[in-house]
């Protein structure tokens, strides 16, 4: 496939993790890690799934300051310019129309395309066949999104239902959005699968830069206005700095969904194409193992080389980053983390909850475990 000319990828890399704790941490996120046993970290496998659309050099980074050392190392070809400084955490609306406006500034017919750092898709030609189909929608004026054909009733995702054909010359699978789901109970999960017009939200984004920010103007005037102000200063360090100290703390944290999909949707401006490939946003251990444990039931996968793991009739995973012996037996469906300052031990019908034990962590004071 030939790259698109007028088409730049951003990729927020933000966000901890904390449902993957004791692994990620403020200071390594899950995105800096290798989840798969690719030999690659989730972020350079999105930007070397990206390359081939945009070309290499047209990609934007937007990270925490506290990890462009980690960015840098993992792609060292992206140029300074290419990579966003977040002050502090302001949610994927401020990440995302931040980067946007940046480069409309550069190139004012420029299509962007937000992805996530930490997704897995292997399937990547089905990945970026969808992605281009989502670009010819974008320029018809429409913000689009990529939903994933569930292949279970999942309730740790959020849903997209699908309506009529969008008509989008050059975008036949293009359809209108009906509405955005939160995520659902198992029994609401399992009607939305039977009914095939909803798909799991994967959240990225395609559009004109110009249309998303004329979105999000319409929706968060005040939002829209200072990031703006930010971009227009943004190329000119002089200025940046500044308008960052002056800016930043009044930035509102809202996810994108809330400040310009759902009102695009309502509006008739957004459109979901299927994305017809697997993907995961690995967003619990439980997702970790079954990556690793795919068709191999009964199975107990490792990560990591530091310790010595001896298992007896258990199933499940285990991520070893210590020096100890970790022996797991006659458990199934366990997850053992195993770190040098913390261990956690679940299954992975709890993963989910791993979170409640970070804010409990939190809420103790012990923040250099997190």
């Amino acid at each position: 496939m030939a790259t698109i000319d007028d088409f730049i990828s951003i990729i927020p890399a933000g966000g901890v993790g904390s449902r993957l704790w004791p692994l990620s941490r403020a200071d390594a996120p899950k995105f800096l890690h290798d989840l798969t046993g690719s030999g690659k970290t989730l972020l350079r496998a999105t930007y070397d799934r990206l390359t081939p659309l945009t070309g290499p050099g047209r990609t934007m980074v937007v990270t925490g300051r506290a990890h462009r050392a980690a960015v840098e190392a993992q792609i060292p070809e992206l140029a300074d310019a290419d990579i966003v400084l977040e002050a502090d955490p302001r949610d994927s609306t401020v990440a995302i129309a931040l980067a946007a406006a940046i480069l409309r500034r550069r190139e004012p017919d420029v299509v962007i395309g937000s992805f996530a750092a930490d997704h897995v898709i292997e399937d990547e030609r089905a990945f970026r066949r969808v992605v281009a189909e989502a670009v010819v929608a974008a320029r018809a004026g429409y913000i689009a999104t990529i939903g994933i054909t569930p292949t279970e009733p999942a309730i740790g995702f959020g849903y997209i239902r699908a309506g009529e054909p969008a008509g989008v010359d050059g975008a036949p699978n293009a359809a209108l959005v009906r509405e955005f789901v939160e995520k659902p109970s198992a029994q609401v999960a399992q009607g939305y699968l039977a009914g095939g017009d909803y798909l799991w939200n994967a959240g990225m984004f395609i559009a004109r830069a110009d249309v998303l920010l004329a979105e999000l103007a319409a929706e968060e005037p005040e939002l829209a206005s200072q990031i703006e102000e930010l971009a227009e200063a943004w190329d000119e360090p002089a200025r940046r700095g500044p308008a960052v100290d002056r800016l930043w703390p009044q930035l509102k944290k809202i996810a994108i969904d809330y400040s310009v999909a759902e009102p695009a949707a309502r509006r008739g401006r957004m459109v979901v194409v299927p994305g017809d490939f697997d993907w995961d946003d690995v967003g619990d251990f439980s997702a970790v193992a079954k990556l690793h444990n795919s068709g191999r039931r009964g199975r107990l996968a490792i990560l990591g080389s530091e310790g010595t793991v001896l298992a007896d009739s258990a199933s499940g995973i285990v991520v070893s980053q210590s020096k100890r012996i970790v022996s797991v037996v006659g458990i199934h469906d366990v997850v053992v983390v195993d770190t040098p300052d913390a261990l956690l031990v679940t299954t992975t019908d709890n993963a989910q909850r791993v979170k409640q034990v970070v804010d409990a962590v939190r809420r103790s004071g012990n923040t250099d475990a997190l």
